[in-house]
């Protein structure tokens, strides 16, 4: 009785640092992406997943139109952004 409970404990202790050193960090990782992604605004400077810079230009319910270049834009999903830069002063858009 004793060595299966011991065995039962080893295997809960294993899922619990399983837990704490993948599953949440990764949660905190979306959820502050998520909260990134509800804060975009017009005119803010991104970086997308694929690397690309631009500047939003419309911001739909589940797409950004972002400005690339001179009279290039492009409509991307909101979770395809993958950070917010800092504006001009150096203060970040992301607030």
């Amino acid at each position: 009785m004793n060595e299966s409970m011991l065995g039962i404990l080893y295997i809960v202790g294993l899922f619990a640092l399983l837990w704490f050193l993948m599953i949440r960090p990764q949660q905190q990782r979306q959820k502050k992406h998520a909260e990134m992604v509800r804060g975009l605004n017009v005119n803010n400077k991104i970086v997308t997943i694929g690397g690309i810079y631009g500047t939003i230009v419309k911001v739909k319910e589940d797409s950004l139109v972002v400005k690339i270049a001179d009279n290039v834009r492009i409509t991307i999903l909101k979770n395809a952004v993958s950070q917010v830069l800092p504006d001009s002063n150096g203060e970040s858009d992301k607030e």
